[in-house]
C-alpha cells in the first residue's frame, strides 16, 4: 500500500493557479499592446532605411564582380560553404557517437554570446557558430565590392551590418538560452514581466516602440541631476541663461559661458557632483554661465540658424557682459553648439564685435567633407525624407533623432536593452547617463533643414561660406584663440574631421586635444576618475594621422590642461559675483524651467 503526499497536490494546485493567472495577465497585456500599437506614428518610408537605389547598385556591383573575377567569388563561396558544412558534419558526428558535446569552435569572441550555454550546449553553440559564419560571409561579400564608390560602400557596410545585428540569435526567445532558462526558473514570470515592460514602453510613447534605457523613477532633474547651485538670470523664447553661485572668494575677471547642444539637454555637464564639469569649473574660480535651450514645438517651425545666432549666442553673450560689467567673455560650444559658435564668431568678426576673448570647441564638426559614421544618414534619401517630415510637422521630433543615434550603436542602445527588458523582464538600470540619453529634444524645421543641407551636405562653412545673419561666414572668419577637444572613438563627430576644421580656422593661437573614449565619456571625464587619457601635439600642420603618430600620450583627464589654457585668457582675479544684478534678478533656481519641458 502506498501513501499519497498531500503537499504534491498543494504544489500542483498552486502551479495551476499561477499558470491561469499568468495566462489571464498575458491576455490583458496583449489587448493593451494591440490598442497601444494602433496609436503609433506612421514613419515615412524614406526614414525607415536607405532607398532601394543603394541595394540596386550593390546588386549591380556584385554581378560585375562575378563577371570580371569569378575566381574570387568562387573562392568566397567555397570558403563559406566549406566552413559551414564542416561544422555541421562535426556536430552530427558527435551526436551519432552519443556525445552531448560541441565541435571545435574557432569563431571570434562576441560579447553578445557571453552566456556559457553558447559554448557548452550543442544546440546553442551550433546556432551561434552558423550565425557568425553567415555574418562573416556577408561582411566579406560587401567588403569585396570594388566597383561602388566609397560613400555608397560605407553605407552598404553600415546597413548590411544592421541586418546582421538584427538577425542575431540572441534577439529571439527561441534561440536565447539565457532568456529561456530564466523563463523556466520563474515559471514564465519573466516573460510576463517582459510583456509588461513592452506594453508600458509602447503606451508611454503613444504607440511608438522606444526602449527605456534607464529607470525613469530613479532620477529627477533638479533633485539628483543638474543640482549645482545657481539661478536663471535671463530668459527669452530661445533659452534660459543660468549663472552659477561662486564657490571661491575670488574669480577670474573674464566670465565663461557654455553653449551646449540643443539636440540634448545641458545637464549632461552636471549629472552629479562627482563628474559635473559645471561644478568643477565653478570650483576653479570661473564665473560660469550656461545656456539652457528651449525644447521647441511646432510653433518654432520657422526658427532658423540665424535665430540661434542672433537670439541665442549674441544675446546670451551680451547679457553676460552686462551682468559682469566686462567687455569680453570666454565661450564654449559643444557639438552642434560648437558648429554654431563658429558661425557666431564669423558674424561677430564681420561686424567688428570683439566680445569673445577665446573659443573652446567640444567634439565639434566644422569641416563636413568626411562626416564619419553618422554620414550614412546624411545622403539625399534620408535628408529628403526628413525635409518632407518637418515640412508637415514643423519640427524634427526627438523620436527620429534618438532612433538615428541609437542605430549607430544598435547592440548597446537597442537590442541589448530590449533583450533584458522584454525577454527577461528586468527593470532598466538606475543609470544617469542613459536617463539623459533618453531625455531628448526636438529641432525646429527650418533650422534642421539648413543644418543638414548647408552644413552637413554642402560643407559650406569650410568651403564657399554659409549664409547666416545677413552675411556669409567661413572658417577663415574664426580668428580668436581656439582650443578644440575631440574624442578618439566619437561616432557622431569624427575626430579627424574635427581636426581638419580647426586647421582651416584663421586663428593664430590654436590648440587641439584628442581625448580617449567617445562623444560623451571623452568630454565628461573628471580628473578624479583618472579613467581616460588624452593626446597633445602643437603641430597642427600635419595630417590627422601624422598628428596622432607624433602626439604625446598624457594620462588622466584633459580638464586640468584646458584650465591652464583658459585661465591664461581669463584676466586677473576679482571679487566673486553673486548671480544676476538689479537688471537681471533671479527668475528661478537652476536648472530652470526649459530643461524639464
Amino acid at each position: 500500500m502506498t501513501t499519497h503526499d498531500s503537499s504534491d497536490d498543494v504544489t500542483s494546485a498552486n502551479n495551476l493557479t499561477k499558470l491561469e493567472a499568468n495566462l489571464k495577465r498575458i491576455e490583458e497585456l496583449t489587448q493593451r499592446l494591440l490598442a497601444a500599437m494602433g496609436k503609433g506614428r506612421k514613419v515615412p518610408p524614406a526614414l525607415q532605411g536607405p532607398s532601394q537605389d543603394l541595394y540596386v547598385k550593390a546588386a549591380g556591383a556584385y554581378f560585375t564582380e562575378m563577371m570580371n573575377n569569378p575566381a574570387k567569388l568562387i573562392e568566397h563561396q567555397v570558403a563559406f560553404w566549406g566552413n559551414s558544412v564542416k561544422h555541421y558534419v562535426e556536430a552530427q558526428h558527435l551526436l551519432t557517437q552519443g556525445k552531448l558535446a560541441v565541435p571545435s569552435d574557432n569563431t571570434p569572441h562576441d560579447r553578445r554570446f557571453a552566456n556559457e550555454m553558447w559554448d557548452t550546449n550543442p544546440y546553442f553553440n551550433f546556432i551561434k557558430q552558423q550565425y557568425l559564419m553567415n555574418a562573416a560571409a556577408v561582411q566579406q561579400a560587401v567588403a569585396d565590392l570594388d566597383t561602388l564608390d566609397s560613400s555608397e560602400k560605407k553605407r552598404l557596410e553600415f546597413f548590411s551590418q544592421q541586418i546582421i545585428d538584427m538577425m542575431s540569435p540572441t534577439n529571439f526567445l527561441a534561440t536565447n538560452p539565457e532568456a529561456l532558462a530564466l523563463a523556466a526558473e520563474t515559471e514564465g514570470e519573466s516573460l510576463v514581466a517582459g510583456l509588461e515592460n513592452l506594453v508600458a514602453d509602447i503606451e508611454a510613447n503613444n504607440g511608438d516602440l522606444v526602449v527605456t534605457l534607464a529607470d525613469k523613477n530613479a532620477f529627477k532633474v533638479g533633485q539628483n541631476l543638474g543640482t549645482t547651485d545657481g539661478q536663471v538670470v535671463f530668459r527669452n523664447r530661445m533659452f534660459e541663461l543660468i549663472q552659477y553661485t561662486p564657490t571661491t572668494e575670488k574669480v577670474y575677471e573674464t566670465p565663461l559661458i557654455i553653449f551646449p547642444p540643443w539636440i540634448n539637454k545641458f545637464y549632461i555637464l552636471d549629472l552629479k557632483p562627482q563628474n559635473s564639469m559645471i561644478k568643477w569649473a565653478v570650483d576653479q574660480g570661473y564665473t560660469l554661465f550656461i545656456v539652457s535651450w528651449v525644447n521647441p514645438d511646432e510653433t518654432y517651425s520657422n526658427v532658423s540658424m540665424t535665430d540661434y545666432v542672433e537670439e541665442g549666442y549674441l544675446t546670451a553673450i551680451a547679457q553676460v557682459k552686462e551682468i559682469c560689467g566686462v567687455p569680453q567673455v570666454n565661450a564654449v560650444g559643444y557639438c552642434i553648439a560648437g558648429t554654431t559658435l563658429s558661425l557666431a564668431l564669423g558674424v561677430m568678426k564681420q561686424r567688428g564685435d570683439t566680445s569673445v576673448t577665446s573659443a573652446t570647441f567640444f567634439t565639434t564638426l566644422t569641416d563636413f567633407s568626411d562626416r564619419g559614421e553618422v554620414g550614412v544618414f546624411l545622403d539625399d534619401d534620408f535628408v529628403d525624407g526628413i525635409e518632407a517630415e518637418v515640412g508637415e510637422s514643423g519640427i524634427l521630433s526627438s523620436f527620429y533623432m534618438s532612433r538615428t543615434f541609437s542605430y549607430l550603436r544598435s547592440n548597446d542602445l537597442i537590442y541589448g536593452p530590449a533583450i533584458k527588458s522584454y525577454m527577461m523582464g528586468k527593470a532598466p538600470p538606475a543609470f544617469d547617463l542613459l536617463y539623459w540619453n533618453g531625455d531628448g529634444t526636438n529641432l525646429p524645421a527650418k533650422m534642421a533643414v539648413e543644418y543638414l543641407r548647408g552644413l552637413c551636405q554642402g560643407d559650406a562653412l569650410a568651403t564657399d561660406g554659409f549664409p547666416v545673419a545677413g552675411t556669409k561666414v567661413t572658417l577663415n572668419d574664426v580668428q580668436v584663440p581656439v582650443c578644440a577637444i575631440a574624442c578618439e572613438t566619437d561616432h557622431i563627430a569624427a575626430w579627424k574631421s574635427s581636426y581638419r576644421g580647426v586647421q582651416k580656422m584663421a586663428s593664430k593661437d590654436k590648440t587641439f586635444i584628442l581625448s580617449e573614449s567617445g562623444h560623451i565619456a571623452g568630454i565628461v571625464n573628471p580628473p578624479t576618475k583618472n579613467k581616460y587619457g588624452h593626446y597633445t601635439n602643437p603641430d597642427l600642420g600635419l595630417t590627422p594621422e601624422d598628428w596622432l603618430a607624433d602626439a604625446d600620450k598624457n594620462d588622466g583627464s584633459w580638464w586640468p590642461r584646458w584650465n591652464q589654457w583658459l585661465s591664461a585668457k581669463s584676466g586677473e582675479k576679482v571679487e566673486s559675483r553673486a548671480p544676476g544684478d538689479q537688471k537681471h534678478p533671479a527668475l528661478c533656481a537652476a536648472p530652470g524651467t526649459y530643461v524639464v519641458s
